[in-house]
C-alpha cells in the first residue's frame, strides 16, 4: 500500500461566474521513503495539488488516501488531526516566530498537541541538534540567517515526527549557496527514511529528487524516476 494515494483528483473553484478547474483528474502513487518533486509553470496546479496532499484543501471530486486513511471528505477538525499527526510542513516564508527562540519555535507544535513542557523541549532540542542548530537554541529568528532559520523550520516539521514532510517551495527565498546547503539537509533526511514532497518550479532544485512529477493545465504532464544529483559532500547514497 503507497504512502499516499490520488485517484481522479478534481478541484474546481467558482470564479467570476464561471467553473475554474484547477486539478483535472489526478491521479498517482507516492511510496513511503520516496523523495518526490512537484514542477509545473504558474497555474500548472501544483499549489493546489500541495494543498490537496497536505490536507489544507479537499477535492471537488476523486479520492485521496494518505497511509491508508481516507481523507477526501472528512471534516476540517478530523483533518487538522491527520495534519497534527502525520504531516509536517516547510514553507518558503518560514513563518517562525520573530520574538521566540528557535528551541521555542520548534517546541510550538508539541505544545498545540499539549505534549509535556520538558519532553517538547528536549524533542525540539533533538530535532535542532539534527538539522546542525544545537548551538542555536536560544536565538530569535532576527538571529540567525536566512538558511539557518529554514533549517529550524524544518527542524518544526521534523518534531512530530510526520510520516511525510511537504516543503513548498523551500529554497524560493534563499541565495543559490544557501539553497544548496538547505537541499543537503533534505537530502540527509530522505537518506535516514523520512518521505518528501517538494514543490518547486526550479529544475536545478528538482534535479536533487529521485522522482520528478510535472504538471500542466491541472493534469500530469509527465512522472520520471532519475538518479538524484549528489551534492559535494555526497549526502544521498
Amino acid at each position: 500500500m503507497a504512502l499516499i494515494e490520488l485517484d481522479g483528483i478534481v478541484r474546481s473553484y467558482r470564479l467570476g461566474g464561471e467553473d475554474f478547474l484547477a486539478l483535472r483528474g489526478v491521479s498517482l502513487r507516492i511510496e513511503e521513503g520516496e523523495f518526490v518533486a512537484i514542477m509545473g509553470q504558474s497555474g500548472s496546479g501544483k499549489s493546489t495539488l500541495m494543498n490537496i496532499l497536505g490536507c489544507l484543501d479537499t477535492p471537488s471530486a476523486g479520492d485521496y488516501r494518505l497511509a491508508g486513511e481516507q481523507v477526501s471528505a472528512l471534516t476540517r477538525a478530523r483533518l487538522a488531526q491527520i495534519r497534527s499527526r502525520l504531516i509536517g510542513f516547510v514553507f518558503q516564508n518560514f513563518n517562525l516566530l520573530p520574538r521566540v527562540s528557535a528551541l521555542d519555535n520548534v517546541a510550538l507544535p508539541l505544545a498545540y498537541a499539549r505534549v509535556p513542557r520538558k519532553e517538547r523541549l528536549q524533542r525540539a532540542r533533538q530535532a535542532l541538534e539534527r538539522v546542525g542548530l544545537g548551538d542555536k537554541l536560544r536565538n530569535t529568528p532576527g538571529q540567525l540567517s536566512g538558511g539557518q532559520q529554514q533549517r529550524v523550520a524544518i527542524a518544526r516539521a521534523l518534531v512530530t515526527r510526520p510520516q511525510v514532510l511537504f516543503a513548498d517551495e523551500p529554497t524560493g527565498n534563499l541565495d543559490s549557496a544557501t539553497s544548496v546547503a538547505v537541499i543537503e539537509l533534505l537530502q540527509q533526511l530522505w537518506q535516514a527514511g523520512q518521505t518528501i514532497v517538494m514543490v518547486t518550479h526550479e529544475p536545478d532544485i528538482a534535479a536533487h529528487a529521485a522522482r520528478v512529477i510535472t504538471l500542466r493545465d491541472g493534469q500530469v504532464l509527465s512522472d520520471v524516476r532519475q538518479t538524484p544529483l549528489v551534492l559535494a559532500s555526497g549526502a544521498p547514497a
